[in-house]
């Protein structure tokens, strides 16, 4: 269901504009709704919520968006469900010639995040990106018992879950396009959290997720740290922060305008609507 963004396929869109679609942005510490009805963009609003000491993040954003869904009573109608950074964890899983089975790979995969965190990851669903034999790929995991809760939400609701997917691989997909072909940094600033994809050689060289103060200086040093990651001439930044209500004054190409909206999950909403 999560599905990491991948160097070559975008996600397609439906071509139903009948029906509404829902589109949930989870944020770290507020959940945004939005709907789509015949070729209209409608933001319906957000709400902040506070999880509980020892609780799973998600859990109250799962919550704030059922109460949401619920004062709507948005029945018969698709989902589609974008998540912060703060619920998912990314990995470079490196090419493998000894890897021959999908079974194998997967296991790879898990070693690979559980050498990267340091803990296991039995409870997560872990999905990779497709790439051409010989290059590296971009690993997502994402906690199995939050997707099934919002598989569960959809079912309370009579609403049909389209997808859920990390926040980052929307942002990816809408930006293909304008990234150069050669090497290049993609960076995905939320609110108190920034992801970075570095590409060379036409292929994954690293991916980063880290939290991240919300100003120009804290975003510029992680940009520079993680150039450093890539050696000989720095390659072309992207810049992709529809969240922050300033242009960030930084050494990248801005990939969107500045946001119009001063609810920061708007922005994000409208971003990728």
């Amino acid at each position: 269901m999560a599905v990491p963004p991948s160097r070559r396929s975008t996600v397609s869109r439906s071509s139903d504009h009948g029906s509404c679609r829902y589109t949930a942005v989870l944020g770290a510490e507020g959940v945004g709704l939005g709907c789509w009805q015949a070729n209209r963009h409608q933001w319906l609003g957000s709400r902040a919520f506070t999880g509980a000491a020892g609780q799973s993040p998600w859990v109250a954003a799962v919550d704030a968006l059922a109460a949401m869904l619920t004062e709507r009573g948005a029945g018969g109608a698709q989902l589609r469900v974008l998540l912060s950074a703060r619920y998912s964890r990314f990995c470079l899983v490196p090419w493998s010639d000894v890897i021959g089975h999908p079974r194998e790979l997967h296991a790879y995969a898990r070693a690979c995040f559980e050498a990267l965190y340091g803990q296991a990851l039995d409870d997560w669903r872990i999905v990779l990106s497709p790439e051409p034999a010989g290059a590296a790929r971009i690993a997502t995991a994402l906690p199995e018992a939050l997707l099934l809760r919002l598989q569960a939400l959809g079912r309370d609701h009579h609403l049909s879950l389209r997808s859920v997917q990390p926040y980052l691989m929307a942002a990816y997909n809408r930006c293909t396009e304008q990234l150069a072909q050669g090497d290049f940094l993609f960076v995905l600033a939320e609110p108190q959290r920034s992801v970075l994809l570095l590409a060379a050689g036409g292929a994954w060289k690293q991916v980063l997720a880290q939290g991240c103060a919300d100003s120009d200086q804290a975003l510029q040093a992680l940009i520079e740290r993680t150039c450093e990651l890539y050696g000989g001439a720095l390659p072309a930044v992207y810049l992709y922060a529809p969240a922050r209500l300033d242009v960030p004054r930084v050494a990248a190409l801005q990939l969107c305008p500045p946001a119009s909206d001063a609810d920061p999950l708007c922005a994000m909403w409208r971003a990728v609507a």
